[in-house]
């Protein structure tokens, strides 16, 4: 169960040396470890330790954003950020690669039904690092689907200087234990 204010050390990915390494889901029908009824409200965890790359920051610009600042050195030495900046919706993506391979990838997850706010704090640069603070903010059974329960959680992105680079809050959605096969 994730208990409030405490960062279970086996699940922390923000000790120092800790390298960031992708996970992948091996058996997608494996049985989850986390079911609704083990996201406490008032729950806190700090993970990750991504390191933002100029290869991975080009390639997904070029893809998705491709945005003279995020794209080019010499646009982007003109723009408000001062040299080559990470596209937001990039660190939107890297936070949720974050969270799968802290708790997603290993609960009873049914989706989301949406983020309500989103902030890009401050630009997220190749050579930054990223960790996450995670809060549980409520917890509810969904009346539309019995069996399932509704997360609100609040993330919070920081650089290695622990400044604030994205806050972002939502829902999720994560089956019963004991509405589970």
């Amino acid at each position: 169960m994730f208990r409030p204010g405490r960062c279970d050390e086996a699940h922390s990915r923000a000790l120092p040396g800790w390298r960031y390494a992708r996970r992948t889901m091996s058996t997608p029908s494996r049985t989850p470890l986390y079911f609704f009824e083990d996201f406490a409200v008032g729950s806190v965890r700090e993970f990750g330790a991504m390191p933002v790359t100029r290869e991975a920051t080009l390639a997904f610009a070029r893809d998705f954003d491709p945005q003279p600042f995020h794209l080019d050195d010499e646009a982007a030495a003109q723009s408000l950020f001062g040299k080559l900046a990470a596209s937001g919706w990039h660190t939107c993506a890297m936070a949720m690669r974050m969270m799968c391979d802290e708790y997603v990838l290993d609960s009873a997850s049914l989706g989301s039904p949406g983020i309500d706010n989103l902030r890009w704090l401050k630009p997220v640069f190749p050579g930054d690092t990223l960790s996450m603070r995670w809060t549980v903010l409520a917890a509810r059974p969904m009346n539309s689907r019995p069996g399932v329960g509704l997360v609100q959680s609040r993330w919070e992105l920081f650089n290695q200087q622990r400044e604030a680079v994205l806050s972002m809050e939502g829902w999720g959605m994560y089956r019963m234990k004991k509405a589970a096969p």
